[in-house]
């Protein structure tokens, strides 16, 4: 498992730093409409995971397509830029 964790480490750290702020105004935000806290910590913890999990593939995608543009360019311009 770390040699997976390993080359994605700043991707993980970066999601769970999204995580833990979504968490808090999810939170916020559920007591402020409900005035409930249960269903404030419940609707809180269920959507920003899920959402933690969506974003860290999403990076990944994005990173994805950023890499094979850059192994498409063409000599001049990749040893140009």
């Amino acid at each position: 498992m770390s040699r997976w964790i390993q080359p994605h480490a700043f991707t993980i750290k970066k999601t769970a730093s999204y995580y833990v702020t979504h968490i808090t105004v999810a939170a916020m935000v559920a007591y402020a409409v409900t005035g409930n806290l249960l269903a404030s910590v419940t609707l809180s913890l269920l959507e920003p995971t899920v959402q933690a999990v969506v974003y860290f593939f999403h990076e990944r995608a994005w990173q994805s397509v950023a890499f094979r543009r850059s192994s498409r360019l063409p000599v001049t311009q990749a040893a140009a830029a």
